[in-house]
């Protein structure tokens, strides 16, 4: 096996080849959010509070099951891991407490991804703090050292949590993100970056809860780093580097006025608390706000309801022990009382604001805060103290660095912050489709020109056809790209997060086995990461458990590329006719034998399921699709000889093309090598082009995998390079909806609604 070092070299990725490195992954897995024992996804209330004794060993998957995870995942091109773990995965027993048999089992799977060659960097995730506030991440630990109770939350709205909703299946859709402006996530976020400011008086175990959660926080990932780094055959070899915390939130520095809605806060699902009214119920007391919906002409305002907690706080009863983690809080911070309400920001005895603008500048001078400020200040000194704590540890550790997601990136080219082992970790969802579940043809939005002031009204911002859709979404990307360079200098730019639910349009597909509309979402995200001019990407992601009634197994989503509930591309050794509706075939799906596509087999591999709606259809196993696999399975380079200029995968002429510049001739053994995935490049029926020199197709075998590749030895200068495989007849395009229609002539009178 080669080295698998990696190096930063400006904004590029090198091999020890001096190769540019392209990196084509997957997050993995979507099951390390939620506990392995008890086996607790969101739609579960059985023992979800008994969170101290728990174990998250087993996630993502067992040692058992790790080679054919890893080995179906190298099948499909990726070479790179974001390896999601939580702080609660090893602190959930108690602070300081940390589970070494989980980190023992990690060691493990990551010893397992080594030997299939994958480049790994470690993601310490979180979504709205904590699995008790509607996410995952924290330890809930952390809410009661905040003085917070997460068994109130339901009755004030303090967070909505599927695990304690009344009927889970019945929990809408997306709705968990809305938690990040509700007070639980309003309060810890807040306590998090800027305790010391805004709460002085949350004083524990001598010290203010923000210094209390940082350190714990930082110590614990510190301490899994350590025992990674004691493995001494993991750092440099798989494990490449260290991303920041997942998504940070500011909670509510910077708010300007918490009476109001901000009008940055896009996104309004349900009761839409202001955050002094989320305090107001949250102490109980009852508040009439507005609810909200998402549609095809984004957020719309439905009415209001009266939210009543009928005097139950979200706060922990002043009774309350701090002795079960041998906590010591400071007589001037009360149990019981909201931490707002003790800072004089609100009077509870009367329910009357006193300080609207509390949170809107820096305490000490004055200044004003927004978004950037709070990124450029709180936001970075957290960042800095975290790669301190990694470095310390392992000083050549890359550090990916994740700012606040769709904001403006931290203001640090030329600045000592300027790191030149950094690489600039990027979120970005096609957000109307994600919120919708439903792949629009007829138009979508340039969200990233509306947030950065590019049109002077949102309505121009609207992007109409498919082509139009497709290019909006590859120059957001590039916008990002370019703004990276601007903003934090020449580093590498890696969009960590990207991806598409599965389960559009009521989950059609899951009755037809129709995916095309996921084909063209999927395909049109990747054409866009492709058109980025970034260093690749992590594709959001990979689940062990989905499945067609509960998706990704937390709060509703359904991103998984993988579902044993749908059918996997065929690939292996074996040539013969596949036929996806075949004894055969489903003998060899359930028994985990694979097959390779082949020239012979190229007709029944790619029979489409059928899509009949009568009664009379057949079962739904016959109806099963490939999940729109033929999309996200691509051709991509892998190690390029030279600087990578650009390159796109076009899906429907199946044509592949790259260009790239070399400075020198490619040395005999560093040629540029593109993963061609036999699917679409079945060698007999591949057509090959290049400016010059000379390429052959051959196969990789990694461990016992086989991958097909490209490698080309080719001249200095600019060249470049076109790839032609099978094309296929594209499924029938949908029409737009009525829905779509309505909303193109509610632009036309300038009243559409921007998400």
């Amino acid at each position: 096996m080669g080295s698998l070092s990696l190096r930063v070299d400006g904004r590029s990725f090198r091999d020890p080849k001096n190769r540019e490195i392209i990196l084509r992954g997957i997050n993995v897995a979507g099951d390390a959010k939620y506990p392995k024992t008890p086996d607790i996804p969101t739609y579960v209330s059985d023992q979800f509070f008994d969170a101290d004794d728990v174990s998250f060993v087993g996630r993502p998957f067992s040692l058992e099951d790790s080679h054919l995870h890893f080995k179906r995942l190298r099948k499909l091109g990726y070479n790179a891991i974001r390896y999601i773990f939580t702080w609660e995965a090893i602190e959930h027993a108690g602070p300081g407490t940390y589970d070494d048999k989980w980190i023992a089992f990690t060691i493990e799977v990551i010893r397992i991804a080594k030997q299939y060659e994958f480049y790994v960097f470690m993601d310490p995730h979180q979504d709205v703090w904590s699995r008790f506030s509607g996410g995952s991440g924290a330890p809930m630990w952390t809410l009661y050292a905040a003085g917070l109770n997460p068994r109130t939350f339901k009755k004030t709205e303090a967070a909505l949590v599927q695990n304690t909703y009344d009927n889970p299946a019945e929990f809408p859709k997306m709705i968990w993100s809305t938690n990040y402006t509700r007070l639980v996530c309003q309060t810890m976020f807040t306590l998090f970056w800027a305790g010391r400011d805004f709460a002085p008086k949350a004083i524990i175990n001598g010290m203010n809860i923000q210094d209390y959660l940082q350190s714990h926080f930082i110590a614990a990932c510190k301490h899994l780093a350590q025992r990674i780094h004691e493995a001494g055959d993991l750092e440099s070899a798989v494990v490449i580097g260290w991303e920041s915390m997942n998504e940070p939130h500011r909670g509510l520095v910077g708010f300007q006025d918490i009476s109001v809605i901000p009008p940055e806060q896009q996104l309004q699902l349900g009761t839409s608390p202001t955050a002094f009214q989320a305090m107001l119920t949250g102490s109980g007391c009852a508040c009439e706000q507005t609810t909200w919906a998402f549609g095809s002409f984004g957020p719309y305002q439905t009415g209001r309801e009266l939210v009543d907690p009928e005097g139950e706080s979200a706060w922990l009863p002043a009774e309350h022990g701090d002795s079960k983690y041998g906590w010591e809080r400071d007589p001037g911070w009360k149990l019981g009382e909201c931490v707002w309400a003790q800072h004089g920001v609100w009077d509870p005895s009367t329910g009357t604001l006193l300080q609207k603008d509390y949170f809107s500048k820096f305490p000490q001078t004055g200044d004003k805060l927004d978004y950037e400020k709070f990124t450029n200040s709180y936001f970075l000194d957290h960042y800095r103290a975290y790669k301190d704590a990694i470095r310390s540890v392992w000083p050549e550790a890359i550090m990916l660095c994740q700012p606040p997601v769709m904001e403006v990136p931290p203001d640090i080219k030329g600045t000592p912050d300027d790191d030149p082992n950094m690489v600039h970790a990027v979120h970005f969802y096609d957000g109307l489709t994600l919120l919708t579940k439903h792949w629009n043809r007829l138009y979508n939005v340039d969200v990233i020109g509306v947030l950065r002031g590019k049109y002077l009204t949102p309505a121009f911002a609207v992007k109409i056809g498919e082509t139009a859709i497709r290019n909006c979404l590859r120059d957001q990307l590039k916008f990002l790209r370019d703004e990276s360079l601007n903003y934090m200098g020449d580093h590498p730019l890696l969009f960590t997060e990207i991806g598409i639910p599965y389960d559009m349009d009521d989950k059609q597909a899951y009755q037809t086995g129709d995916y095309s509309s996921q084909i063209s979402a999927m395909d049109a995200n990747h054409f866009a990461i492709e058109g980025s001019a970034s260093n690749g990407f992590t594709l959001w992601v990979y689940v062990t458990q989905n499945d067609h009634e509960w998706g990704d197994q937390w709060n509703g989503e359904d991103l998984s590329i993988y579902s044993p509930e749908d059918l996997e591309l065929p690939g292996g050794t074996n040539i013969r006719s596949m036929n996806p509706h075949s004894a055969a075939y489903s003998e060899c799906q359930s028994s985990g034998e694979e097959h390779e596509v082949g020239p012979r087999n190229l007709k029944g591999a790619l029979a489409s399921p059928s899509i009949t709606r009568e009664h009379s259809q057949p079962p739904l196993r016959e109806k099963q699709g490939y999940r729109a696999a033929e999309a996200f399975l691509r051709p991509s380079p892998v190690y390029v000889s030279g600087r990578m200029i650009n390159h796109v995968f076009d899906l429907k002429k199946c044509t592949f093309t790259l260009s790239l510049n070399a400075k020198v001739p490619t040395a005999p053994d560093a040629p540029t090598e593109i993963f061609l995935p036999d699917f679409h490049f079945p060698e007999p029926n591949t057509v090959v082009e290049v400016s010059g020199g000379k390429w052959e197709i051959d196969t990789q075998e990694i461990r016992t995998v086989k991958i097909q590749r490209l490698r080309w030895w080719h001249a200095a200068g600019d060249q470049s390079l076109k790839v032609e495989g099978v094309k296929r007849k594209p499924g029938e395009l949908g029409h737009p909806s009525g829905e779509d229609i309505s909303y193109l002539e509610q632009c036309q009178r300038g009243q559409c609604v921007m998400m």
